[in-house]
């Protein structure tokens, strides 16, 4: 099993646009799609799509809004309650793939909720060969959070992937994850290099600038890196050495979830046995068929392209 921790969950509001955003203007959608959000629920769906068992640990009050959205899609979830909604994020989604996210901050969660939390992480993870650590901290809660929690998870003899950004991902890294599943800009937080020039090389043919950062931050932490570099395709670093893959051309519908999907396509192969090439082939399948969706909907074994997915090892 895989249990996946998402400490500020939401409800995903995605609105259509019939055309580019227009700043400052009045602009009627073609279409509302709400769906249950959050970076470690999105990986616990697409695991379970996968006929995996997952675990989704959250914050939320009983009668939830999303909760109920949990039953239709029937995740398997624990949850520890809080005082207030769970947050709605917007998305704003053009027709050419371009998605601009408004985030709400989310509901706080006092110390001993955060308590409560931390003990049902611990206590699910007994049963866990992964535990997902997904997403923001929601407020009240300390960025070294996560970090504390992997050591707690170590301790225990389980292994820990990490998706965040920020002071957190900075903390956590010190903690030595197993995983980290790091986009681009995320890397360029931890490493000091410039995102949006590795994203750009790696789309032009050259993934070096961001091999060498990935390269790096594996050296400090010990564990796998996967780095995802947009249109540019994703890299993952390992002990044994550095794969690059190229995704297959999609029609772009919405990049949001694209990165947790391609965590959840990762674990996936990491479980069925695949070796570090098939791995990373997993990942780009599934964050690419993510981003050929509506909203966050997680991709199917189905509509993976896998044969799609150029994968080859660097120096």
């Amino acid at each position: 099993m895989i249990v996946t921790v998402t400490a500020n969950p939401s409800v995903d509001r995605t609105l259509q646009l019939p055309g580019p955003l227009q700043r400052g203007e009045v602009q009627r959608v073609t279409s509302v799609r709400d769906q249950p959000g959050g970076k470690g629920i999105n990986v616990a769906r697409v695991i379970g799509e996968a006929g995996l068992d997952a675990l989704a640990l959250l914050p939320a009050r009983a009668g939830d809004t999303l909760l109920g959205q949990l039953d239709e899609v029937a995740l398997d979830y624990r949850c520890v309650s809080i005082d207030g909604q769970v947050r709605v994020n917007l998305t704003l989604a053009e027709p050419d793939g371009t998605t601009t996210k408004i985030n709400d901050a989310g509901v706080a969660l006092t110390e001993d909720g955060l308590a409560e939390f931390g003990a049902l992480i611990t206590g699910a993870a007994g049963a866990a060969e992964w535990v997902a650590l997904c997403g923001s901290l929601p407020p009240g809660v300390p960025a070294d959070w996560y970090a504390t929690m992997a050591g707690r998870l170590h301790a225990a003899g389980r292994k820990v992937a990490v998706d965040t950004s920020g002071p957190p991902l900075a903390a956590v890294a010190g903690a030595r994850p197993d995983l980290l599943k790091p986009n681009a800009f995320e890397l360029a937080e931890l490493t000091g290099d410039d995102g949006a020039a590795m994203e750009q090389a790696a789309q032009d043919g050259d993934p070096a600038p961001a091999a060498r950062a990935a390269a790096e931050l594996a050296r400090r932490t010990g564990g796998a890196v996967l780095t995802t570099l947009g249109a540019g395709g994703a890299l993952l670093t390992t002990a044994e050495g550095t794969w690059v893959a190229r995704a297959p051309r999609i029609q772009v519908r919405s990049t949001v979830g694209a990165g947790d999907s391609s965590l959840a396509g990762y674990l996936i192969a990491l479980h069925r046995g695949a070796d570090p090439a098939e791995r990373l082939r997993s990942a780009v399948a599934y964050g690419s068929a993510a981003a050929g969706l509506p909203g966050t909907t997680p991709p199917t074994p189905d509509l993976l392209d896998l044969a799609g997915v150029d994968v080859r090892p660097l120096p």
